[in-house]
């Protein structure tokens, strides 16, 4: 005889931890533990505010609360006694930033219709504002060879390095190349210290340089909407009764930055930095054997 209960449960508890963990796999809201500590972090950084630091008469540098959440959460991620915040929790965290990022890119985009008139009377500013972003090969590339880099600089210092320019670097060049690791380990570092740094810039440029609000709102357009954000807190923090005018001409810089920025690391910025890799590396390039080897 054979134990309907015992043969329903053989064969049904199986197929139900799979079903489990599928649910799981697909609806990582439920990392209830993440979300807390998430929530916890923002709750902290807003207590604490933004910290203004007067370096000299009339410098200022303004550290935001989204620096204070990226370092309590890679405190929490790196701390050995925190067991619910590994790796799987990191790249929820990642999916759910770029998910959330939406609503602040819907508000810019309120933001530019508010002020299109004024988005007109710039255009030709906010066109030409892309080819600044020209002026990391000049300075990067340098830097990179007398670090010793080698073709990997072409990747890493031709642009930002945000999907866009990844995916025409490993179409130009292949998946396995010099200028595709070069490219891919930007990404990474953006990844990490990108937005971190992009506030820090932001924040002692307003204090430091002569410019027009509307010039930092644009160079806050990087095509990276993260990075963007990161930003736009200082800018401003810096000048808030421009809060309006401000979050349009960022918005609206950082869309040119993503969808004409393509086409100028296609048709200016590679081929750029490929004709100042080939006079360059002979004369500055420094010896490397990672290099020689991912010339191969």
């Amino acid at each position: 005889m054979i134990n309907n209960d015992e043969f329903t449960t053989e064969i049904e508890h199986p197929y139900r931890e799979k079903t489990d963990k599928r649910i799981l796999k697909r609806n990582p809201w439920r990392d209830y533990g993440l979300h807390f500590t998430v929530l916890i972090l923002v709750i902290i950084a807003e207590y604490i505010g933004p910290i203004h630091i007067k370096l000299a008469e009339g410098v200022t540098v303004s550290i935001m609360p989204l620096l204070y959440t990226m370092v309590l959460g890679l405190t929490f991620y790196l701390a050995k006694s925190v067991t619910w915040i590994k790796r799987k929790q990191a790249r929820i965290a990642e999916g759910a930033m770029m998910l959330f990022i939406g609503v602040l890119i819907a508000k810019l985009a309120v933001a530019s219709g508010q002020s299109i008139h004024l988005l007109f009377e710039m255009g030709p500013a906010l066109l030409l504002q892309e080819l600044g972003h020209l002026a990391t090969i000049l300075i990067a590339l340098p830097v990179a060879l007398l670090l010793g880099f080698k073709r990997e600089a072409i990747g890493m210092t031709s642009s930002i390095g945000r999907e866009p320019e990844i995916a025409v670097v490993v179409d130009k060049y292949g998946f396995n190349s010099p200028e595709s690791r070069g490219i891919f380990a930007l990404f990474i570092v953006g990844t990490i210290i990108g937005t971190v740094f992009i506030s820090f810039l932001a924040s002692i440029s307003v204090s430091i340089l002569p410019l027009h609000p509307y010039a930092f709102a644009m160079a806050s357009g990087v095509g990276s909407a993260s990075m963007n954000a990161a930003s736009l807190g200082p800018t401003i923090a810096a000048f808030p009764d421009l809060k309006t005018q401000i979050e349009a001409f960022a918005g609206f810089s950082n869309l040119l930055s993503f969808s004409i920025g393509i086409y100028i690391v296609i048709f200016i910025a590679l081929p750029l930095t490929e004709k100042l890799y080939k006079i360059l590396e002979p004369k500055i390039g420094r010896k490397s054997i990672v290099g020689e080897k991912g010339d191969e």
